[in-house]
């Protein structure tokens, strides 16, 4: 899994620095693809059932699961990347989002990215022995909603990664329950820690007939960082990292 998630931090670093205008969402994903199999990893999304993408991509009100389309970026868009690498059995999962300069509230766009980012890393921060999912959860939320009107979307969360691309524990972005009653952090546990979350409301709808492209009810913004991540008697290691 360090392998695998050393292959997509380098994979999505470089998506990211290549999103300007002028490029296309599919041209992003094929970018994804070929620089993925370069580094002797396979796409992991193509491993879903009924997904034949190697990135979902959101862009401005899209929240998550965005299949990309050739649509070409422009000045002001927000642009989410969400990616996956299979290496030798295992999956991880990290996601980023940016905005291309030269948009209208330019300023506005980077305090709601930096914000969710910092929510990641608190969340993050959070995951280590002794604490349980629920710490991660309220770590997110408080940063987030601290802000308000900024909102973390409830139906969608981050979740255990390993063998497959989505296991179990589930690991909110918000708090819904005692921590107590959240399942305890232990030594081994893998897991995807990412912060779901909206300028506006929290409610999100499917958009169009994809089955898979999901935006904000209300229009407003969405942003979503994601690193996978490992609980070590050592502390906190983020998996996806260069």
């Amino acid at each position: 899994m360090r392998q695998s998630g050393k292959i997509l931090a380098e994979v999505l670093e470089e998506l990211i620095a290549n999103v300007r205008p002028g490029i296309s969402e599919i041209e992003l994903d094929r970018m994804a693809e070929k620089l993925i199999l370069s580094k002797g990893g396979e796409p992991g999304f193509k491993k879903v059932e009924g997904y034949d993408n190697t990135i979902c991509i959101s862009v401005n009100d899209v929240v998550v699961h965005g299949i990309p389309t050739d649509y070409v970026l422009k000045e002001g868009d927000k642009v989410g990347i969400d990616c996956g690498v299979f290496y030798r059995g295992f999956h991880t999962d990290m996601a980023q989002t940016t905005v291309i300069e030269g948009g209208k509230n330019q300023d506005e766009v980077v305090k709601f990215l930096q914000i969710g980012e910092k929510a990641m890393w608190e969340g993050i921060g959070a995951a280590k022995l002794g604490n349980r999912i629920g710490d991660i959860s309220k770590a997110m939320q408080d940063i987030v909603e601290g802000q308000g009107g900024y909102s973390v979307v409830r139906s969608l969360i981050g979740h255990g990664v390993g063998r497959e691309l989505h296991e179990d524990p589930e690991v909110p972005g918000f708090l819904d329950r005692p921590i107590l009653r959240t399942p305890l952090l232990e030594e081994g546990m893998t897991i995807a820690i990412e912060i779901i979350y909206n300028m506006g409301s929290s409610d999100v709808v499917y958009s169009g007939d994809d089955g898979w492209t999901i935006k904000s009810k209300d229009g407003s913004l969405s942003g979503l960082f994601e690193r996978s991540i490992a609980i070590t008697k050592r502390g906190t290691e983020v998996l996806t990292r260069k």
